[in-house]
């Protein structure tokens, strides 16, 4: 039986690598709603996409104050635990710490051409309109705008300060994508994660993700 199962091992021919669509970045932040963000981690990896993850200091806490997860703050740590919860493949999830300034998203030449920042706080808002580049997740958003490559940014704000509103114009006329979280309920919701899937949807929408998270208007 040892023979046999050698002999299959070695006629199997070397490990195929796993190929994925074309990698997403998405940031978490600190702002209320890490849930936006955990679910567009698993809607990207049902999609097939490679997902490149960054989660802020701040966002560590809003996820542990959230929900019902705590994730760990070292990159490989991270990978795992975020794999076993969206069911990804292996090498699907790559992680980057927060002063990561060799990462592929902190240069033009090796970062995705799509960026998520979801949830996005007012203070990475406020840093990204200014170039700020003070972390990893300001600098990938940094690039994406130079580059000229989608960039969403998802805030979660309210009332929104005249500060915070020019921020977003600013941002707009650069070429991101403002879309706030703030769900419909023309879908007739039942549940805390049909307004989390609304928002998750509108995201892929703009990725131009196929999904079926809630139904297109019409449908």
């Amino acid at each position: 039986m040892a023979e046999a199962g050698a002999k299959d091992q070695a006629n199997s021919g070397p490990a195929v690598k796993a190929t994925f669509l074309p990698p997403v970045t998405v940031a978490i932040t600190g702002a209320s709603g890490a849930q936006y963000g955990l679910r567009l981690v698993e809607a990207l990896v049902v999609a097939g996409h490679e997902v490149w993850v960054m989660i802020s200091k701040a966002a560590h806490l809003v996820i542990e104050t959230e929900t019902d997860a705590s994730l760990p703050a070292r990159p490989e740590r991270l990978v795992r635990a975020l794999s076993e919860r969206s069911g990804a493949a292996s090498g699907q999830i790559r992680c980057f710490a927060r002063e990561d300034w060799m990462a592929p998203v902190a240069s033009g030449s090796g970062a995705p051409s799509a960026m998520v920042i979801c949830p996005c706080s007012t203070g990475t808002l406020s840093a990204v309109a200014t170039g700020a580049s003070n972390n990893l997740i300001e600098r990938a958003a940094d690039v994406a705008l130079k580059e000229r490559r989608r960039l969403i940014l998802v805030p979660r704000e309210t009332p929104l300060s005249a500060i915070h509103l020019e921020h977003m114009l600013n941002l707009t006329r650069m070429g991101a994508i403002i879309l706030p979280a703030a769900p419909g309920f023309y879908h007739k919701p039942r549940k805390v994660e049909d307004l989390v899937d609304f928002i998750v949807a509108r995201i892929l929408n703009q990725l131009g993700i196929e999904h079926r998270l809630v139904p297109r208007w019409g449908e």
